[in-house]
């Protein structure tokens, strides 16, 4: 299981190991990562699990649907380049060792 690195906005970093195939989101969820809302499941319908990804990963994520590209303009912290919704992030082995960074809210 790949191990993610969720750096909060007071910058304390908390590692979690989530299986191949879930999403960042489900991974923040099930080990109780604070910063991650969810409200909506991981249904690409709400915003509340915006990270914010370094440059040198994007090339490893998958490309960003419309779906996700539309949602992040309704974020509570104001979108950036780096910005993704963990939901839509799916867990490969190339991501082993990510750090993605939490936004200071998400609602």
């Amino acid at each position: 299981m790949p191990k993610i690195n969720f750096v909060s906005a007071a910058g304390v970093t908390q590692t979690i190991e989530i299986p191949t195939g879930w999403t960042l989101m489900e991974g923040a969820i099930q080990n109780g990562v604070d910063g991650i809302t969810a409200e909506c499941g991981g249904g690409c319908a709400c915003a509340t699990c915006h990270v914010l990804v370094p440059a040198a990963w994007a090339e490893k994520l998958p490309p960003m649907a419309p779906a996700e590209n539309d949602l992040l303009e309704c974020t509570a912290v104001p979108r950036s380049p780096q910005s993704r919704l963990s939901c839509q992030i799916a867990v490969t082995g190339a991501l082993e060792g990510l750090t993605v960074h939490l936004p200071e809210r998400q609602t």
